[in-house]
């Protein structure tokens, strides 16, 4: 069996999602993306098993500067090798003294069948390693 490799997803906040609609319409399919899922509120386009993901930002997080939850980067999500990749990663963190986020919910912060370790960077960017299932 091959495992997934890459990223796992890319979600990005954005302050008008009409004019982002309209502009990744019709640039995704020429990359090679398809129409993966669309809400109220966002959409996403998909290629293999990596997906792009556009969410309208909450009014609250316009006009206040960089936060995961602005217009912008929300977080990046990796695909690790294993769950014992995630254990390994975990360990390393805590020796360099990062600190995880929703922790009291690890691994299982996603969902009951999403293995996965979440922390911040230096900048406060949430980074997501998922392992696959």
């Amino acid at each position: 069996m091959t495992l997934p490799q890459g990223f796992h997803h890319i979600e990005i906040n954005v302050k008008n999602l009409k004019k982002t609609s309209e502009f990744y319409e019709w640039l995704m399919p020429e990359l090679g993306f398809s129409l993966y899922q669309e809400w109220e509120n966002g959409f996403s386009y998909k290629i293999e098993s990596s997906y792009l993901v556009f969410v309208q930002t909450e009014e609250l997080y316009m006009d206040i500067p960089f936060h995961r939850k602005r217009s912008g980067l929300n977080h990046l999500a990796f695909w690790a090798k294993s769950r014992a990749q995630i254990e390994h990663l975990r360990v390393q963190l805590k020796k360099k003294n990062i600190s995880f986020l929703y922790e009291d919910k690890f691994p299982f912060a996603g969902g009951e069948n999403h293995y996965a370790l979440f922390f911040e960077d230096p900048d406060r960017l949430k980074i997501e390693i998922v392992a696959p299932r």
